[in-house]
């Protein structure tokens, strides 16, 4: 998702080969997306603007908590300070529409996973 992000950026600035690209550091953060299920489960009942509003509040907060360690040992790969409404140059407010659209994204992955087949054998 990220690279896809960056290499559309790169489009934004006239940059034809589309280079995308991410960190290691990421799939650890992007892997804690996991940890929405149980909030998914809790507010499924809820329009989906709402739900999206909480989505995009809990990866804030990733955002936030694991921007501002890794910016301690800097090795933050995202810097956002020079982004007009960034808060300590680890998250961007103008961000929000992506996440509340990634959270629904993860939402739908998370809780529409595909069901295991219980095979039968046939003793002849």
């Amino acid at each position: 998702m990220e690279i896809l992000f960056t290499a559309l950026d790169s489009y934004r600035k006239r940059e034809l080969k589309l280079m995308g690209q991410t960190s290691l550091w990421m799939f650890p953060i992007y892997g804690m997306a996991a940890f929405l299920k149980p909030v998914c489960r809790l507010i499924r009942n809820l329009p989906a603007g709402i739900r999206a509003f909480f989505y995009s509040m809990l990866i804030f907060l990733g955002e936030y908590v694991s921007g501002s360690i890794l910016k301690k040992y800097k090795i933050c790969p995202w810097d956002y300070s020079k982004a007009r409404l960034n808060i300590k140059g680890v998250i961007r407010l103008d961000f929000a529409p992506f996440w509340m659209a990634a959270g629904l994204i993860f939402e739908n992955l998370l809780m529409h996973s595909p069901k295991t087949t219980q095979q039968t054998s046939v003793n002849l």
